[in-house]
């Protein structure tokens, strides 16, 4: 018993009766074998169940031992056995899921028969184990038979030989008409033959290139490269594949081959020569470019939140994996348009395919040509596509559509169009493909692939990997016009809440720049602002709400609308942050501030490179989202020209940085405070004295943060920055911003203010003494009388007269000694009168008979404005008025 592995798993069981010659019986059916190629009984078949039995027993199986299947099924496999079989062959075998092998079979007369069988495991079934499938090969007929060749030696030989020849025959047909191409070179890698395919290949025959090297025959540097492959079997005696993408012989287009070689070996293990054959391999090769360009496209496209950026990655794409021109048009209606106060937006695009003609405007385009000459419509242009070209074609229906130069379509619109025609006949674009880009239900535009260098034309295939880039590039183009859109209402808001210009007081020069953030970190919440205060003091103001986008440029507008508010009722700075600091906590407790947000991601969700994976959904959510917690810092400060001082507080903000008239620069020493919404923890002024000419630099910690800096590195920055200032303010601005802000933009909001001091001159301010005494009033009105003569003013003289007497007679009235009045000479003119009082007046109206309460009523009417701040030791009431313009 012989086998590849062991012997074939039969129990044990008696013999099953007596049999009769191979081809006895009825129904012999040879000539069925010899006429039907697919006839089943030409092999010898039989199953057999887990436990030994023989379940089924075809026709081949009765030719070969003879035996009957109702002689044979349902029996014991083992009454089939010439030999024995070990149980430890069997266990072996059941084991296995294949086995093959030769066995002796006893026949139906009970003569041995020798068998060679290829055995298979069944698949298991719910009621068990799967049977095992014996089968065997019968003999050709036309060879002998084989009880005949049995007994008679002669004829058994003369049937191998015959049968050894026709294999010889059907062998060397078959090796000339191979289904791929094959080709056969000695030791000196001379062409020896080749098959009927390889001579298709090829297009020349086998005589004619006979003895040629495969470098001579193909001629390229392809053919020298394959051949030191060649060169390396023939040395090594190993098998190699090589894959190279050639156009071969007198074929039109490149194909993708695989090249199998392979030593031809002599017996004693020779290598003799080298044995070539080609696979046609283009398909895969096609489909293997396609997924590694669309795989390139998850990478390329959408790495920013631009709009045109993008459509630029989808163009660069394209080309020349897929086309040979690109160009990707959006509609017009996407572009942004001067609103209400030159605030831009965008207009929403429509839903659904688009009919009729389209306006677009090309935003990006990218061909195999330096350039792109074959672009019709330039870059930024706006052009109008008929309703029956393939553009517009594609928006209509939706869906993608191919067209060749020779399509009426083309010849209409090249009809129709002279520069298109031109490029058709320069170029010779002879296939185009339209894409309709959509995201969410909305059409935004299209994509134009279009080839004119490769001969081949667009196939569907091509079509389905257009349309998954640009359906990529679509979500990624929505994503960057919602952000875009999302950004500019942030900054429209924004600048709607910051001054557009700033007061020019007598007391500084200022100077102010605001910088947004860099795109992909979102609006930010910096504010700044100039408040003339009474006395012709000036406060100036500068501030940070923690987060980005709408919600933070709306608290910063509620921020700055409470300090002025509360800058007007003359506050002192530690006092005004308390209040500040309370209205930040109410905000937080209620959740104030809730805006529409459009779920673009914040910018530590943007990869290192800025991009953001294209298949995130940014969409509009329109719910109305909580602030949460809300916590802002802020640098509230005072400048008193009259005594040129300065007294500041700030609340968890950088500390403002000196300049004194000197050149020399320091930060001011202020103690830090907690940011506003924190709570309980109270808030220290300081005050110090500001010669004229000093600057004060106020800013937000954008300038002096950053990417790779801390803070303190960033404040020494912005002291040399503001060691070498000019004098120009403006000019310091910008210089301070070259200094410390990186080209590429600032990673957070950036505010600068640079305040110069101008003191106010001593002959400008007069000051008395007033003597709790009403007969004092007409004195004061005679010395008030005096100074507005000296000071040119004798047109304010009745005024102030009627204001210096109410303001004074209120004092000795309904206030306490020392009584202080003090003109001030600015671009208005402001009366003061202090008192030791902390009573506040109230302005009210009188009644008819009332004898009083008037007086305020009177200043108001005659002043610009009028109101009260109070000191350690009193209040001071003030009015101010305004002075005739010099032409007058």
């Amino acid at each position: 018993m012989t086998g590849h592995k062991t012997s074939l798993p039969f129990g044990d069981g008696p013999d099953d009766g007596p049999g009769h010659k191979l081809g006895d019986g009825p129904g012999d059916g040879l000539g069925d074998r010899r006429d039907n190629p697919l006839d089943e009984a030409a092999t010898a078949r039989a199953t057999i169940s887990a436990d030994a039995i023989v379940t089924s027993w075809n026709e081949g199986a009765r030719r070969l031992l003879g035996h009957l299947p109702s002689e044979v099924v349902g029996r014991r496999a083992a009454a089939l056995l010439a030999e024995e079989v070990s149980p430890a062959d069997v266990r072996a075998v059941a084991a296995l899921p294949r086995w093959s092998g030769t066995l002796t079979l006893r026949d139906r007369d009970g003569r041995p028969v020798r068998v060679r069988l290829l055995v298979h495991r069944g698949e298991p079934t719910a009621d068990g184990p799967g049977d095992w499938l014996l089968v065997s090969p019968l003999p050709d007929p036309e060879a002998g038979e084989a009880g005949e060749a049995a007994e008679s030696g002669e004829a058994g030989e003369a049937g191998a030989a015959e049968e050894e020849a026709a294999d010889a025959a059907l062998l060397a047909l078959a090796s000339q008409q191979a289904p791929c191409p094959v080709a056969v070179y000695d030791r000196m890698l001379r062409l020896r033959r080749i098959n009927d395919q390889m001579a298709e290949v090829i297009g020349l025959p086998e005589n004619e290139i006979r003895g040629l090297r495969l470098s001579e025959i193909g001629g390229m540097l392809e053919s020298e490269e394959l051949e030191r492959h060649m060169a390396e079997v023939l040395r090594t005696g190993e098998r190699r594949n090589v894959e190279t993408f050639r156009r071969v012989g007198d074929e039109a287009h490149a194909h993708a081959w695989s090249a199998r070689l392979a030593p031809v070996k002599a017996p004693d293990g020779e290598v003799r020569g080298i044995c070539l054959a080609a696979h046609d391999i283009t398909e895969q090769y096609l489909a293997r470019q396609r997924l590694l360009l669309l795989s390139e496209s998850s990478v390329r496209i959408g790495t920013t939140l631009d709009v045109t950026r993008t459509a630029q990655e989808l163009a660069d794409v394209g080309v020349p994996g897929l086309a040979d021109f690109v160009s990707v048009d959006l509609l017009a209606r996407l572009d942004r348009d001067e609103g209400v106060e030159g605030i831009e937006a965008f207009t929403e695009p429509p839903p659904g395919p688009l009919a009729g003609p389209v306006v677009l405007r090309r935003v990006a385009r990218q061909s195999v040509i330096l350039d792109a000459p074959e672009a019709v419509i330039k870059l930024g242009q706006v052009g109008t596509y008929p309703e029956f070209s393939p553009q517009a074609t594609s928006l209509a229906v939706g869906r993608p559509s191919i067209h060749r130069a020779t399509d009426p379509v083309f010849r209409r619109w090249a009809a129709e169009s002279p520069a298109l025609a031109a490029m058709l006949r320069t170029y010779g674009l002879h296939s185009m493909m339209s894409v309709p880009i959509r995201a969410r239900g909305i059409t935004l535009g299209v994509a134009t692939f279009s080839r004119h260098t490769r001969p081949d034309p667009f196939t569907h295939d091509d079509v389905l990997l257009a349309e998954e880039i640009t359906t990529r590039a679509a979500v990624c183009l929505d994503n960057a016009r919602r952000f875009t859109r999302e950004r500019d209402t942030a900054l429209a808001l924004q600048r709607s809440l910051l001054p557009q210009t700033l007061p020019r007081p007598t007391a500084l020069d200022v100077a102010f720049r605001y910088q947004p953030a860099g795109p992909y970190a979102g609006v930010g919440g910096d504010w700044f602002d100039v408040i003339p205060l009474s006395g012709a003091r000036v406060a100036l103001v500068v501030g940070d709400v923690v987060g980005h986008g709408i919600q933070a440029s709306a608290t910063m507008g509620r921020l700055r609308t409470a300090v002025r508010t509360l800058a007007d009722v003359d506050l002192p700075p530690d006092e005004l942050l308390t209040h500040l600091d309370d209205l930040v906590i109410h905000l937080a407790a209620e959740g104030a501030v809730s805006t529409p947000t459009v779920g673009v991601a914040p910018a530590e969700d943007v990869a290192p490179t800025g991009v953001m994976t294209p298949a995130e959904d940014v969409g509009a959510s329109g719910v109305m989202t909580p602030a949460g917690d809300v916590g802002a810092t802020c640098l509230y400060a005072v400048y008193d020209p009259v005594a040129r001082r300065c007294a500041l507080a700030r609340a968890g903000h950088p500390p403002p940085v000196l300049v004194a008239p000197d050149g020399t620069v320091s930060p001011v020493q202020v103690p830090a405070g907690p940011p506003l919404g924190v709570g309980g923890l109270p808030f220290e002024a300081v005050e110090f004295e500001m010669p004229e000419g000093a600057v004060l630099a106020l800013y937000t910690d954008g300038l002096i943060g950053g990417r790779g800096r801390d803070l303190d590195e960033g404040l020494t920055a912005l002291t040399g920055a503001l060691a070498r200032l000019s004098a120009s303010l403006e000019a310091g601005c910008d210089s301070v911003l070259r200094t410390l802000l990186p080209e590429q933009g600032a990673p957070d909001d950036v505010a600068l203010l640079l305040a110069r001091t101008r003191g106010l001159d001593a002959s400008r301010v007069a000051t008395w003494d007033v003597p709790d005494d009403p007969a004092f009033v007409a004195r004061a009105r005679r010395d008030v009388t005096d100074q507005l003569m000296t000071w040119g003013l004798e047109e304010a003289v009745f005024t102030t007269e009627l204001v210096v007497s109410e303001l004074v007679t209120n004092a000795m009235r309904h206030a306490t000694a020392p009584i202080q009045l003090r003109l001030i000479y600015d671009h208005t003119l402001i009366c003061e009168v202090s008192d030791g009082s902390n009573t506040a007046p109230h302005l009210r109206r009188a009644r008819v008979f009332d004898e009083g309460g008037r007086g305020l009523l009177l200043v108001a009417q005659l002043s610009l404005r009028w109101g009260s701040r109070h000191s350690a030791t009193g209040k001071t009431i003030w009015a101010e008025q305004a002075l005739p313009s010099p032409e007058s």
